[in-house]
């Protein structure tokens, strides 16, 4: 049976990432606005309040948490390149999702929020060197953590969150 938290498997770290794997990573993170917006594109209120799986968040939840978490891995990204190791500090995603701007607010304020975070991330990405990518911060449960890594996840967490939408639609048939 498939598990519906991972419907595009677990990430997969790939820590000898070339200069093709980056780009094919900063082109994920370039695609995901639009992909997002098309994944929830035609819900009705009542669908986008609908968990994608039994005890998960619904689809609403999940656009305001991409949203969420990749201003988070943006922040860290400029910190990481601008400081030397910086300590970041972790949130309780669960506790954010549950906020009350993340289970009422219509999810197109993330979705133009990501769409303008991704356009200055992806330049950001673009202007890198793989000196850049090696670089790192410290991260409270990770210790220290490199830019490819984070570049990795992100890549993947887009894809990853937009399948947990797209595989509700598919499953409830809308």
């Amino acid at each position: 049976m498939e598990d519906l938290r991972y419907p595009i498997g677990k990430f997969q770290w790939n820590r000898e990432a070339t200069a093709e794997d980056r780009s094919r990573h900063v082109a994920a993170i370039a695609e995901l606005p639009a992909k997002l917006r098309a994944a929830v594109a035609g819900l009705s209120e009542v669908q986008v309040d609908t968990p994608y799986r039994p005890g998960g968040w619904t689809a609403r939840q999940v656009v305001h948490h991409v949203a969420d978490s990749h201003m988070n891995a943006y922040v860290r990204m400029r910190l990481a390149i601008t400081e030397s190791e910086p300590l970041i500090k972790t949130y309780d995603e669960k506790a954010w999702a549950g906020l009350i701007d993340a289970r009422l607010a219509p999810v197109e304020s993330s979705l133009r929020l990501v769409e303008g975070l991704h356009e200055r991330w992806v330049l950001l990405l673009r202007s890198m060197s793989a000196g850049d990518f090696a670089r790192k911060f410290n991260h409270p449960e990770r210790g220290l953590t490199d830019l490819d890594w984070i570049t990795q996840v992100y890549a993947w967490h887009g894809r990853h969150h937009v399948a947990h939408i797209t595989s509700l639609r598919q499953r409830q048939g809308w």
